[in-house]
């Protein structure tokens, strides 16, 4: 499965609204979408709270992965923007 890493771009890191936004980008794409820290198991990137599990702050690397290049493109533009900014 295709995967990448980027940085956390949110002010506030992986919190309430950039994961949620970030969960529904997840379900909404209908694929197999995993997120987590570099080294350590992934969370399922549908899920608002596993998300927040990862405590991942600003400028913290994480891996998205799924089940075709365009979906982890898009879930990773979204781990890299601050969400809190619009």
């Amino acid at each position: 499965m295709p995967s990448t890493t980027v940085t956390v771009g949110s002010a506030v890191g992986l919190h309430a609204r950039p994961a949620t936004i970030i969960a529904e980008a997840a379900a909404d794409s209908g694929q197999s979408v995993t997120i987590g820290l570099e080294g350590e198991e992934p969370v399922d990137a549908g899920s608002a709270l596993l998300i927040m599990t990862l405590g991942a702050e600003k400028g913290t690397p994480v891996v998205v992965t799924a089940d075709d290049q365009a979906t982890v493109d898009a879930i990773a533009a979204l781990v890299a923007k601050d969400l809190d900014a619009e």
